[in-house]
């Protein structure tokens, strides 16, 4: 679970270095569709069982959009007007709506210490819109970069919580079956499933890019560092913390990986000072001594699973 906050801080860096470069809904599309061509090599043999994935299509594009087609579209949206270090922050509110998803929807009750660790959390997130002035809050005006993240996480919350909680029909020994070399039925691979979703969530990430492109200027100016931040948005950001995502939700659970997932406000910070120039403010050091605080606290307690 350490290595996704280093590689999506990563993101955020690169993300925030396009800007003007690439457009933010273009990036993601041409972002999935690299995965797409690194995954395929490892997950081709999904296509062998078509009614596989016919038969579970709005699970399986449901779980696109949000992890693949809008997490990713809105975030690069959000470092057009927004800087790295903003973003992942107000993205570390992150486990108080993983914490309300399981609550309402899937009857994990949250502890008290989680709920103290979410409000500490939280707060971070208010001291960073207020820009360091707590008394602003009741006047402050939200930059829209900052209600973009804040959908994306909402929605990445339900995506989390999809993969820890999949319906019956897509686990035990009602996973979905495909044909192994050997001719006997198999449940289908981590690259397999990653497959699948990216497959789903390119359908809206190419329509959104599509109207990009029609609405407004959207040109690409393609360059070497263009590309090589295509090569690391498509392989780290994408299936390689994507993976390490799924692993961490499935054995540590959704509240949990979300509360972990907050070490991503450091990294960005850190390198957003050496690659932008954007040095954090006192305000980004108290954020993340709450969220660090949010952390420590929510990790004392499990939570109560209940109906």
């Amino acid at each position: 679970m350490s290595l996704p906050p280093l590689l999506w801080a990563g993101n955020a860096v690169v993300g925030r270095l396009m800007v003007g470069q690439v457009p933010p809904l273009a990036l993601n599309a041409l972002r999935w569709s690299l995965a797409l061509l690194i995954l395929l090599p490892l997950g081709w043999r999904v296509l062998r069982a078509p009614g596989e994935i016919a038969s579970r299509w709005p699970h399986l594009l449901l779980l696109g959009t949000l992890g693949v087609g809008s997490y990713n579209a809105l975030q690069y949206m959000a470092l057009v007007s927004s800087t790295p270090i903003n973003v992942t922050l107000i993205a570390a509110s992150m486990p108080v709506w993983m914490l309300a998803v399981g609550a309402l929807f899937h009857g994990v009750h949250p502890s008290r210490a989680q709920l103290v660790g979410a409000v500490l959390s939280l707060a971070g997130v208010l001291l960073v819109i207020a820009r360091g002035s707590p008394a602003a809050l009741a006047r402050v005006q939200f930059v829209i970069g900052d209600l973009y993240v804040l959908a994306a996480i909402i929605g990445w919350a339900f995506y989390s919580w999809m993969l820890a909680r999949p319906p019956a029909s897509m686990r035990g020994a009602s996973a979905p079956q495909v044909t192994g070399d050997d001719g006997q039925p198999r449940g289908w691979n981590w690259a397999e499933t990653l497959l699948v979703q990216v497959m789903f969530g390119l359908l809206g990430a190419s329509a959104a890019a599509g109207a990009e492109r029609a609405l407004g200027d959207a040109t690409i100016h393609w360059s070497p560092a263009v590309l090589l931040a295509l090569v690391y948005v498509a392989i780290g950001p994408s299936v390689i913390a994507y993976r390490c995502w799924g692993l961490g939700v499935a054995r540590a659970g959704p509240a949990a990986a979300a509360f972990f997932g907050n070490l991503t406000p450091l990294i960005a910070a850190l390198l957003s000072a050496a690659v932008l120039g954007e040095a954090p403010r006192w305000y980004h050091a108290l954020a993340f001594a709450l969220i660090v605080g949010g952390i420590v606290v929510s990790s004392r307690a499990p939570p109560r699973t209940g109906h």
